[in-house]
């Protein structure tokens, strides 16, 4: 059972181990503070118990405006929750919600969960990994291989190979701000387990951003991630 968000979650530190990782002391005394709001509510209905028929909240940009702090919206088959940017560890961000639910993001993919019925306990990309030199620099498919870890199953260092495609140009509504962006599609495949999923990250044509994507965490799991308050600033 979830004792709150002041539990401290793993986070990995390398292949040769993982370190504790806790909320700052701000973000955790305002969560405590909201225990009966939507946003802590509904990170632990909607996330903690894998999103099966939870409450859903729906944003406006003037509730997200209220709010000071970089918001972003995660959202699985049955409800959707707002996480809130708790911490930056060079490139990787930290989204939290109640009861230790945390979406750990590099460059805009998942590379980590804490909380879910399922996580992605550890993502190591490739060498040269496309995400880093941005997705709106793809002409082409690109390939590659990453490995990743699930829980519970014990199901670790899981090669999965992985094919990035741009799909073309669309245009995306968030928060009634129309953003024209790049879509591109994630053909997954871990051919030892017989698994296979499918990504889709809506990516600014002039940065790289991802504004929105549709992300499988692990066999069972899949989020949609919109960026509210998005955080933009140079890790």
């Amino acid at each position: 059972m979830p004792t709150g968000i002041g539990d401290a979650c793993t986070q990995d530190a390398g292949r040769g181990g993982r370190n504790r990782h806790r909320p700052p002391a701000w973000l955790l005394a305002l969560l405590l503070l909201q225990g009966c709001s939507d946003l802590s509510r509904a990170s632990y209905d909607t996330l903690r118990l894998a999103l099966h028929g939870k409450p859903t909240v729906h944003p406006t940009a003037a509730t997200v405006a209220a709010k000071p702090y970089y918001q972003m919206q995660a959202t699985g088959p049955g409800g959707s929750a707002v996480l809130i940017l708790g911490n930056l560890d060079g490139g990787r961000q930290a989204w939290y919600g109640a009861h230790g639910v945390v979406v750990f993001l590099e460059h805009g993919r998942v590379v980590q969960t804490s909380g879910l019925q399922a996580n992605l306990d550890h993502l190591l990309p490739p060498a040269d990994d496309p995400f880093v030199h941005g997705l709106q620099m793809l002409t082409a498919p690109v390939s590659y291989r990453m490995r990743q870890d699930w829980s519970p199953g014990y199901r670790y260092d899981v090669p999965v190979d992985a094919t990035l495609t741009p799909a073309g140009r669309e245009r995306i509504d968030i928060l009634g701000e129309v953003h024209d962006v790049l879509r591109v599609d994630e053909q997954l495949a871990a051919p030892g387990l017989h698994h296979r999923a499918t990504n889709h990250y809506w990516v600014d044509p002039h940065d790289g951003f991802i504004w929105k994507s549709e992300q499988h965490i692990a066999p069972g799991v899949d989020l949609q991630l919109v960026q509210l308050r998005p955080y933009r600033g140079q890790p």
